[in-house]
């Protein structure tokens, strides 16, 4: 079966460059924040060591999430590149994708980088990291998945809203 991806195309008008960008306007760069969450959870760690009590089925579950979230990672960056769109948030959107893992979540890359690090940390058997991922993920829902919405709303307008209507944020 032979799935086709909708690319809604973004034409571009005349913009004053030096009173509007064409960007979502990010609080921070969404990598840092996962860097950011990696170096809390681990020198939380190293101070107070906290192992789950059941490692290898831990393991086990953890190499399978890493896995997963590294594959919904890939997926969506080479559906965006695909449609020939920017995978980077401070970079304009020219088109709204639907197809591949954004069929399923309109943030899969984010989505796939927690599922990654929640993975990640089972499989080192740690605890501290997954807690400490709570408030950067709070950092990437609202600092920047919101701004990233209200980005895409006003481009593409009802387009990106029938999509929005279409695909759950996360899950």
């Amino acid at each position: 079966m032979n799935k086709t991806t909708t690319v809604i195309k973004f034409q571009p008008v005349q913009i004053d460059p030096e009173t509007v960008t064409d960007a979502p306007n990010v609080i921070v760069f969404p990598p840092l924040l996962f860097v950011g969450a990696v170096i809390s959870g681990a020198t939380l760690q190293f101070l107070w060591p906290i192992h789950p009590p059941a490692a290898m089925p831990a393991r086990i579950i953890g190499a399978g999430l890493a896995l997963t979230g590294i594959a919904m990672v890939i997926s969506a960056k080479r559906s965006l590149r695909r449609a020939g769109t920017n995978v980077r948030p401070d970079k304009p959107t020219t088109a709204i994708v639907d197809g591949g893992p954004y069929r399923f979540t309109r943030n899969p890359i984010y989505l796939g980088a927690s599922v990654a690090y929640l993975g990640v940390t089972l499989l080192l058997n740690a605890f501290w990291p997954i807690p400490a991922l709570a408030p950067f993920f709070a950092l990437l829902h609202w600092g920047v998945v919101h701004r990233e919405e209200m980005y895409l709303e006003q481009k593409f307008n009802d387009a990106y809203l029938a999509y929005k209507n279409r695909v759950r944020r996360w899950l």
